[in-house]
């Protein structure tokens, strides 16, 4: 899944892999957990999260691989946050050729609507999953722990990150972009919505891939 921070890849993702029940394998809920943890590879990643920057293309890449190679991972998964560089797409390229094709699913977002998502959104202290939407609720609805607002959800980290997005993720875009799996899907839509739609392009793009 690709798009902007705050397009819905992290909510959407969380709905697809119970729609399909598959993993839904989140990079930055692994590296949370790194840093919840203080672990060596936590505490370097501390800073660059909360500063708004992308993590080394080979250590990620290192970590994601070693996580498809599970089990619950045969018959499917979903990544989000992974690949956001092209280094990293041409690492995965090599991981997935014994597999079947990668679909792509690009949600869409304007500049604005990012800003305005992320100045209200809210994460778990506890598991790190974002608060549902328009949810009121004080406390995750996963384990129960306090929400508070993300540390990389300020304007200026929010800017820095969307710079970041544009030099070095948007390049994703022209190296799957003509691919008969690379689906775009309108993510201003309410949640239900963007749902509905990406289940039929996923579905409609692995039916092309059947015929094939």
């Amino acid at each position: 899944m690709l798009g902007p921070p705050g397009a819905g890849k992290g909510t959407q993702a969380v709905r697809l892999a119970r729609i399909w029940s598959i993993p839904h394998i989140s990079t930055g809920a692994i590296l949370r957990e790194a840093v919840k943890a203080e672990t060596p590879l936590g505490l370097e990643v501390k800073a660059i999260i909360e500063s708004g920057g992308l993590i080394d293309d080979a250590a990620i890449t290192r970590i994601v691989c070693e996580r498809l190679l599970q089990p619950d991972a045969r018959a499917g998964f979903l990544l989000d946050g992974f690949p956001r560089t092209v280094a990293q797409a041409e690492s995965l390229d090599r991981f997935m050729q014994d597999r079947e094709p990668l679909i792509i699913i690009e949600i869409v977002l304007s500049e604005e609507e990012v800003l305005h998502r992320l100045a209200a959104r809210m994460i778990c202290s506890e598991c790190g999953i974002n608060a549902q939407d328009e949810s009121e609720d004080p406390r995750c609805h996963d384990c129960g722990g306090r929400l508070v607002p993300r540390a990389d959800d300020q304007e200026a980290v929010v800017r820095k990150r969307l710079e970041v997005y544009r030099k070095q993720t948007e390049p994703l875009v022209a190296h799957y972009g003509g691919r008969p799996t690379f689906c775009r899907v309108d993510g201003a839509q309410l949640v239900d919505e963007v749902t509905a739609d990406i289940v039929k392009a996923v579905e409609a793009a692995a039916s092309g891939q059947k015929g094939r």
